[in-house]
């Protein structure tokens, strides 16, 4: 199994909870290894992209989020990730000002799947 880490909006994760998959950009990231370092390093350099997305949007959306996906290694990056290989999203608990310096953003929170709903209602 592979990792992914994709950068995302709010928006992007609202779509993936109602249509089930969603498209994997040129941006997706994966872990250069298994360790935790690669693996909290990717989240970041994830983490820093979807916060120059989320610069784009209105307030009360910029948040960054980022989707955690494992998926087979015979296509990687796949095409389309599915909710069902979806593991965990990592998402800022509020907006981030647009001039944020990403050194000094609080740690992203993590949620499972089961709370994707309740993340995209607060």
């Amino acid at each position: 199994m592979t990792r992914l880490y994709l950068p995302a909006t709010l928006h992007l994760l609202a779509k993936l909870d109602q249509v089930g998959s969603i498209p994997v950009g040129e941006d997706v990231v994966v872990a250069s290894d298994d360790s935790e370092d690669a693996e909290y390093d990717a989240l970041m350099t994830a983490a820093e992209t979807s916060g120059l997305l989320a610069r784009e949007l209105e307030a009360g959306e910029r948040r960054r989020v980022v989707i955690v996906a494992e998926v087979a290694e015979v296509s990687v990056p796949p095409a389309n990730v599915a909710l069902t290989e979806v593991v965990a999203v990592h998402a800022d608990a509020d907006d981030v000002p647009v001039d944020a310096d990403p050194d000094e953003l609080e740690d992203l929170c993590w949620y499972a799947t089961q709370e994707i709903r309740d993340l995209l209602q607060a």
